[in-house]
């Protein structure tokens, strides 16, 4: 069975399975999935440093207020996601964000809200580099009539929203996972829910950073290239396109962050723009 033959039609986007968090949201009045968005949030926070030992399970039970079943629970969760490690007679430590399954969606999610958002976007910005372009071009060879339909409606959408910031944003997400949906792979558009998650956090920000250069009629623009790409299946006219898109759109984040009433860019925004000019 080739992966084309996998159906695209069968669950919308929004059932993605590699979106674990309405499984987190269904499960959220058990008391270990309550102390594992704790702790998982403590842990990326820092609160529970790399390398040291968690204190012991009277002190967590007590903090908590959980009983040693839940608790052990969430230790078990946390474990499958490398962010901890018990050892006999030692007790149980966090370990290196290194050993963390980055992409496992509650620990994007706990970055997403703990980590500052310049720190989130400016790591996540090469991993959408690797993977966007690069499903841009696969969409070009293998998108069907219906799914140009559906990256044509909601670029159109985008274009007619106006002031209508909801719908602009909503249009915008749905532009990007129509494309991994047209990829026809399976592998590709389970990133979809990571996707999601990193847009729907850093996407205000982007289209203050754009509203405030003014450059909204250009990155409308760019999406219409990539749609046109997509259109007349040019794989490496989407992929380049993409590219563009994609570097620009950490400027736009970047300078909905940091701009000042002046205008002008704090020196650390500055600094990550030069440094990724120089890597692009």
């Amino acid at each position: 069975m080739a992966f084309r033959d996998f159906s695209d039609d069968a669950a919308p986007i929004q059932s993605n399975p590699a979106d674990g968090h309405r499984a987190s949201t269904r499960l959220a009045n058990r008391a270990d999935i309550k102390v594992l968005q704790l702790l998982g949030r403590e842990i990326v926070s820092g609160i529970y440093p790399a390398d040291e030992r968690l204190p012991d399970e009277a002190s967590m039970l007590a903090r908590y207020r959980i009983t040693r079943t839940a608790l052990r629970e969430a230790y078990a969760q946390l474990t499958a996601k490398g962010m901890i490690v018990a050892r006999p007679k030692v007790g149980t430590s966090v370990t290196p964000p290194a050993s963390w399954n980055m992409l496992d969606a509650d620990v994007l999610r706990w970055h997403l809200e703990t980590r500052p958002l310049e720190e989130i976007v400016t790591s996540l910005h090469p991993l959408r580099r690797m993977i966007e372009p690069g499903a841009a071009a696969l969409a070009a060879q293998l998108r069907t009539q219906e799914q140009l339909d559906r990256l044509e409606r909601a670029y159109q959408l985008m274009k007619s929203a106006g002031q209508d910031r909801d719908a602009l944003l909503s249009a915008d997400l749905s532009f990007h996972l129509e494309i991994l949906v047209a990829t026809h792979n399976p592998f590709i558009r389970a990133f979809s829910g990571q996707l999601r998650a990193i847009m729907q956090k850093t996407l205000p920000s982007g289209w203050d950073g754009v509203e405030s250069a003014a450059l909204k009629p250009a990155r409308l623009l760019q999406h219409l290239d990539v749609l046109e790409a997509i259109r007349v299946q040019n794989a490496d006219m989407a992929r380049m396109r993409m590219e563009i898109l994609i570097d620009d759109s950490l400027k736009d984040v970047l300078l909905g962050l940091e701009t000042g009433a002046d205008g002008a860019l704090s020196e650390g925004v500055a600094r990550i723009l030069a440094a990724n000019a120089a890597c692009t």
